[in-house]
């Protein structure tokens, strides 16, 4: 998702209460909580997958607890709104390095939240893990495109495959499935859109395509008639929008009003069930999104019964299942750490469940679960959606392979 730059403020972000840890009782017989903190946006224009990120993680929580996944240990999640601010993910992510009990952060959403979280996570020994950042720099740096790949934060990781697939996926779809000849590109001058466009531009150029015409729009703009005129005078056989479903869906049926036919092409910051709901002529338009629909997924049949029997008021999302197993390779790390030290949690819990993260490995409800050297998530499926008859229908899952980071 979007990368925002966001200037941190480094000074205030280590945190006292966080050097030692003592256990804390609770009622549940005597055993000790661990509390696993949340980011995400649950209120504002992407609460819809905001929602469906704190839910899942929460299933995956009341999992635990009730299966006793991890002996003696109680977890509690802690949910806090970062309205998909910057400013906001980097308060939350402080107000929780400061419980001690807080073991590990679930989110964000956004990849520009989560620049502006990974210094507090880095400083506080305490791990950030999320369920939907795409943007390759937050793991490998910005000089990732040159191949100079280096990890960034050591705390942080990921189980949503980079734009560096998903770009390169949509390019290679756009010409072999769709058979799209001439795209026109947009995207909304923020990194994750950028990055994401001028990705599939590279994909879809060097297979043979040709690129009619780019643009830039502002993603708070709901007014697109300038560029509506200038795509139709392209006559493109695609329009691709690196950007999110709140301006895509009414650039969408302003350019189909405005007399261009082609489908217009979007990443997983499009695919949500509520651009269907913003763009009344969305039939026929593509979105790609990080690994293959959960319903699909034989691993994944527990995980929807479960989530249906929890009578959660809102759908999980695109992200779902990425987050139950976010949630869920936390579990497993401080699974590590308590039966390595004789079935209890120790004072530096932080740094060890860090540590023990980097060797998680498991199969989870989006497939197998586990982390290269950058932190990103070794599972690079890819699946495109196509809007039919109000609904997203997937139309094509594959693995699209890494470049090589060497």
């Amino acid at each position: 998702m979007l990368l925002i730059t966001t200037a941190l403020t480094t000074g205030a972000l280590t945190l006292t209460a966080c050097g030692t840890r003592s256990d804390t009782k609770n009622g549940d017989g005597g055993k000790t909580t661990v509390t696993i903190g949340l980011d995400a946006p649950t209120t504002g224009e992407l609460s819809a997958l905001g929602l469906g990120i704190r839910n899942s993680a929460q299933l995956a929580v009341d999992t635990a607890n009730k299966t006793g996944e991890v002996k003696g240990i109680a977890f509690t999640l802690e949910a806090l709104d970062d309205k998909a601010l910057p400013n906001a993910g980097q308060q939350n992510a402080t107000k929780l390095a400061g419980d001690k009990n807080v073991l590990g952060i679930v989110g964000p959403l956004n990849s520009g939240v989560a620049q502006s979280m990974q210094q507090v996570s880095q400083q506080n020994n305490l791990t950030l893990i999320s369920p939907a950042n795409t943007t390759p720099d937050l793991t490998q740096g910005k000089d990732w495109k040159q191949n100079h790949r280096v990890r960034q934060f050591p705390t942080y990781f990921r189980t949503a495959t980079t734009d560096e697939v998903q770009g390169a996926f949509d390019g290679q779809y756009a010409w072999e499935k769709i058979k799209a000849k001439k795209a026109y590109v947009i995207d909304d001058q923020k990194t994750y859109g950028v990055g994401l466009a001028s990705s599939f531009k590279d994909q879809f150029g060097k297979l043979g395509g040709t690129i009619a015409g780019t643009e830039h729009i502002s993603p708070d703009d709901r007014d697109f008639k300038a560029v509506v005129a200038q795509a139709k005078a392209a006559a493109p056989d695609l329009v691709f929008y690196g950007g999110e479903y709140p301006a895509s869906g009414p650039l969408s049926q302003q350019l189909k009003d405005g007399g261009v036919t082609a489908p217009l092409m979007g990443g997983d910051g499009m695919y949500s069930a509520d651009y269907i709901k913003l763009n009344k002529k969305a039939q026929g338009d593509y979105a790609s999104s990080v690994g293959k629909p959960v319903e699909q997924l034989p691993s994944a049949k527990k995980f929807i019964a479960d989530y249906k029997a929890a009578g959660f008021k809102e759908a999980y999302e695109a992200y779902g299942g990425s987050t139950y197993d976010a949630t869920w390779a936390l579990i497993q790390a401080v699974k590590n750490v308590v039966t390595g030290n004789s079935g209890k949690l120790p004072d530096d819990a932080r740094k060890k469940v860090t540590d023990a993260m980097n060797k998680v490995a498991f199969d989870g409800v989006t497939g197998h679960v586990a982390f290269d050297r950058y932190g990103d998530t070794t599972n690079t499926m890819i699946t495109a959606y196509q809007v039919d008859k109000g609904a997203w229908i997937s139309r094509f899952s594959a693995e699209f392979k890494k470049f090589d980071k060497s």
